[in-house]
């Protein structure tokens, strides 16, 4: 062996190994042989919402705003000492939003005259167990509650739901791809890219009923209904 080509030996020994990350880059950035095939797929799954959050909370009025707020204040304590009964915790009680107006009363050609304040407070409250909720809704109003929107029904958890409607959509990605080939008279070669373009929840819609046909002794309830969760992925596969 000539010193030249020990030389060259040792010099190639030296250079170091390209990491596996450097090596994964050259792979994918592989030349498309045949034809590029995008596509969208989207994976569902259906679930029971399990938790609904609902805005509750009280609007007085009076000829003084000091007035107008300790009335307030003196019922949505009563409001949230029956939220406290129902059993509902501290973390899922948060206030929305406390206002105080001014009202007026308008005339033809006359200036506003003022004739009072408004003063409203809304706490947006989370019931985990929907069965209760109208119960509790009917306590509220008891105890002076005159405000109440929602429900908002949803999952609590929602992540093992969306990993299985991930699951769904690479199942439906794939087979979408194998159709094509087979259509084209091609085969699937391999997956060039996936991007997931988020999960989206589409809400049920709640349905209020009372459970008697006498207006003094009807009670709200709450159905949950079934909600569906979708995760939708682009795909891009090599056919040959």
């Amino acid at each position: 062996m000539t010193k030249t080509m020990l030389a060259l030996l040792l010099g190639c020994a030296a250079l170091p190994a390209l990491p596996a990350a450097a090596q994964d880059a050259t792979a994918l950035a592989r030349p498309i042989a045949g034809t590029r095939l995008d596509i969208s797929a989207t994976g569902s799954v259906t679930r029971v919402p399990d938790l609904a959050v609902i805005s509750a909370g009280v609007v007085t009025k009076s000829m003084t705003a000091s007035g107008a707020i300790a009335e307030n204040a003196m019922r949505m304590e009563r409001v949230r000492a029956a939220l406290k009964r129902a059993g509902i915790a501290d973390r899922d009680i948060q206030t929305s939003s406390i206002s105080l107006n001014p009202d007026y009363r308008y005339e033809n050609n006359q200036p506003p005259v003022l004739t009072g304040y408004q003063a409203s407070n809304n706490v947006s409250v989370k019931f985990r167990d929907i069965r209760t909720s109208g119960t509790i809704l009917d306590a509220l109003v008891a105890q002076g509650a005159n405000q109440i929107n929602g429900p908002s029904l949803t999952i609590d958890k929602p992540e093992a739901a969306y990993d299985e409607a991930r699951g769904k959509a690479v199942v439906a990605g794939r087979a979408r791809a194998e159709l094509y080939a087979r259509s084209l008279g091609m085969r699937v070669v391999r997956l060039l890219s996936v991007s997931e373009s988020g999960g989206y929840a589409r809400p049920p819609s709640p349905m209020y009923r009372a459970e008697s046909a006498a207006m003094a002794d009807a009670k709200t309830s709450i159905d949950p209904g079934s909600q569906d969760l979708e995760v939708t992925l682009a795909m891009s596969f090599e056919l040959q």
